[in-house]
């Protein structure tokens, strides 16, 4: 994957992030979206194709090009999988260039009846996602032309699994609930890093080559910026202090640097943190100028001569998405669709080490991250975490 584009959809990220509306659980994933923004710049005209490439970050001339090498490279991440979609209505006629640039197999036939079509439609989505996501995000499939669709399911072990048990906090904002509380022990003070103004990051390693950070920050931000420093932090574009030069004592949200008494000369860092399920719909015309669609929803006029003669207007954009964080790994799902519509034993001697103690106990964000090109590939926040007799991946 080219860092030009890798940079591109982090930054859609990040800007999604921070428009997050206030509340309760969600996630979200820029880089099931960008593909299909992109190969809709390469048909839009006018100023359609202005506020895409804005979005986008890169040259519209360039863009279907960086979205077949954005769909080929996640072939390459370990643990993910991914497809495209795209049906269209007998007798639309597509323009044979860009049709020429969609992968083999994508295209499929839409029958105007509604019940057919969402049949079809759900069927793709839990096919290519595992059962994760069992329904295409098309709110009427029967008014659609064309709908373009993207699928993206991960799933992640952790190299090292975490203990679990019940708990049922005394304060914060859990308090009294029951909760799946998850803690590991690490001799990896890198794991750990705090980034000034007060952000915090715990590293999981996955297996595969995809990790997953915690990002807790303090309790005034917002959750939509905590999450944005989380990804410029998560992919190195800030620097975070790693916990082998924290200063003693609350040295970041959630962290507490002391020296200890221990039988092993290694340091320790001690995370605790709880299991979460989260699951949330999008409807990303409510938010068009955002995705750079606010011009390709007018149904005035057609905005993608580029993609068929017939005019053409984005009637629907929307992403359902789910992820759940367990003692044992990660996974994660999201199905993106555009629908155009017409307009070991102690040592003897003791010894003075470091210890690290991270406790997520109030709402925190969580990304995955591929470890080699640093795409972010989904980003949430949990703010009602899972209680006990969840269902592990």
């Amino acid at each position: 994957m080219r860092m030009q584009t890798v940079g591109a959809v982090n930054a859609l990220t990040a800007r999604w992030a921070r428009a997050l509306e206030p509340g309760g659980n969600t996630v979200f994933t820029a880089a099931g979206l960008w593909p299909l923004l992109a190969l809709l710049a390469d048909g839009a005209a006018g100023r359609a194709r202005g506020e895409l490439e804005e979005t986008l970050g890169v040259p519209a001339a360039q863009a279907a090009e960086a979205a077949r090498e954005l769909l080929a490279g996640f072939g390459a991440v370990g643990g993910l999988s991914a497809a495209l979609g795209l049906w269209m209505r007998a007798g639309l006629p597509l323009e044979e260039r860009w049709a020429a640039g969609l992968p083999a197999g994508t295209q499929g036939r839409l029958t105007g009846d509604p019940a057919t079509d969402r049949a079809m439609l759900d069927r793709w989505a839990a096919e290519r996602t595992g059962g994760l996501i069992e329904t295409m995000p098309v709110a009427d499939p029967g008014r659609a032309l064309l709908v373009l669709a993207s699928a993206l399911a991960l799933q992640v072990t952790w190299r090292h699994p975490f203990t679990e048990h019940p708990e049922q906090p005394a304060t914060g904002p859990w308090a009294g609930r029951r909760l799946r509380r998850l803690s590991r022990y690490s001799a990896r003070l890198d794991r750990v890093g705090v980034v000034a103004g007060g952000l915090t990051l715990y590293q999981v390693g996955g297996d595969a080559g995809t990790d997953v950070y915690l990002v807790l920050g303090t309790e005034q931000a917002a959750p939509g910026e905590i999450l944005a420093r989380g990804v410029a932090a998560a992919t190195r574009a800030v620097r975070a202090v790693p916990g082998a030069q924290l200063p003693e004592g609350a040295a970041g949200p959630g962290v507490r640097v002391t020296t200890v008494e221990s039988a092993r000369p290694e340091p320790v860092l001690a995370l605790s943190t709880v299991a979460f399920s989260v699951a949330a719909e999008h409807d990303l015309l409510r938010q068009a100028p955002l995705f750079g669609l606010a011009e390709a929803a007018r149904a005035s006029t057609g905005h993608f001569p580029g993609v068929s003669s017939h005019p053409l207007a984005v009637g629907e954009a929307r992403q359902s998405a789910v992820a759940a964080f367990h003692a044992r790994g990660f996974e994660a799902a999201a199905v993106t669709a555009i629908a155009m519509q017409p307009g070991g034993a102690p040592p003897p001697q003791r010894h003075r080490v470091r210890r690290i103690d991270i406790r997520f106990d109030r709402p925190f964000g969580f990304l995955s991250v591929h470890r080699a090109s640093g795409l972010v590939l989904a980003a949430g926040w949990v703010a009602d975490p899972e209680p006990p007799g969840g269902t592990a991946p």
